[in-house]
């Protein structure tokens, strides 16, 4: 036996169904006061909204996304307590100060060596032009923006470097 099925029973068939669906779809959502001053809370149970005195929503469609709650940060004092005395005075803690600063140290030189030798590449605005940039002057103007591109962002490591160095505790 063949099925077959005309366009017409199909599209009837289609109707009944969304008109079937039509109830589940229009639900009625109630808008209930959140608890201890926070955010509403939205629920589509008629017999809770009855209980916990819920306003019925009308006028449209309602999209809740549910987000995290954010933790109630302790009010900070107005002043800071100094680096010194913040932090742990233990043994432990003034040998991962002292490798912090070690570190922070080395990168310093590092990055300052970095700098002299852009700088010296750099040649107040002027460096020298490197094979094809004879005949290539775009290629020239590039290589000297990210010159100074790179000069710059030298300079800020540098100065979050030294930032941070303050940062640490005094070297006993």
């Amino acid at each position: 036996m063949k099925n077959t099925f005309s366009l017409p029973s199909l599209s009837l068939f289609s109707i009944l169904l969304l008109g079937s669906c039509h109830g589940a779809w229009a639900q009625q959502i109630y808008r209930c006061a959140g608890v201890g001053g926070s955010a509403p809370e939205y629920i589509n149970n008629s017999k809770d909204a009855q209980v916990r005195n819920c306003k019925l929503v009308s006028g449209g469609n309602v999209t809740v996304v549910q987000g995290t709650p954010l933790p109630k940060a302790p009010a900070r004092a107005a002043a800071s307590p100094a680096p010194s005395q913040a932090r742990d005075s233990s043994p432990d803690q003034r040998a991962r100060d002292s490798d912090s600063r070690i570190i922070l140290e080395s990168e310093l030189r590092k990055s300052e060596a970095r700098l002299a030798e852009l700088q010296k590449e750099y040649n107040n605005g002027e460096p020298e032009k490197q094979g094809i940039e004879g005949r290539n002057y775009q290629r020239y103007l590039d290589r000297i923006s990210d010159l100074k591109d790179s000069i710059a962002r030298s300079q800020s490591d540098i100065s979050s470097l030294k930032r941070e160095i303050s940062r640490l505790p005094a070297a006993n």
